[in-house]
């Protein structure tokens, strides 16, 4: 397995957003399973991703498939009293960082307590001001 997949599954689950920036490139793209948009770039992706190893509880991965640059991660977790499982898909650069990391999950009520738990969170969070502006 690649150090940087091995890497992710210590420190996404934690929310360490510190810890998950360094597995990132500095143009990565992340496309969330809660709404069509993507986040573009280091620092908002880690702040997104370390929000969601907070919301999560029971995280775990359960497979992981790929070689090379492609990486398929299924995992289950638990959104409150909600049980869900997904798949980060995940793409590495040249030079092993996340280039892409996009999250497919189910089932939809769980997909929807996440949105509105990470909704929550962010509106605390003064980093998603700037972030949302980027973003529009």
């Amino acid at each position: 397995m690649h150090e940087t997949i091995e890497r992710m599954m210590e420190v996404v689950a934690k929310g360490d957003d510190t810890k998950i920036a360094g597995l990132l490139a500095e143009d990565v793209r992340f496309l969330p399973p809660t709404y069509w948009a993507t986040w573009t770039g280091r620092a908002p992706v880690a702040a997104v991703l370390g929000h969601v190893g907070k919301v999560f509880s029971d995280f775990r991965y359960r497979r992981v498939m790929g070689e090379g640059k492609d990486w398929a991660l299924e995992f289950q977790c638990r959104i409150g009293d909600l049980d869900a499982v997904g798949v980060d898909l995940i793409t590495l650069n040249d030079a092993g960082l996340i280039e892409t990391f996009e999250v497919a999950m189910r089932p939809l009520k769980s997909v929807t307590a996440l949105r509105e738990a990470m909704n929550a969170r962010v509106q605390t969070d003064p980093r998603f001001l700037e972030y949302r502006k980027a973003l529009s």
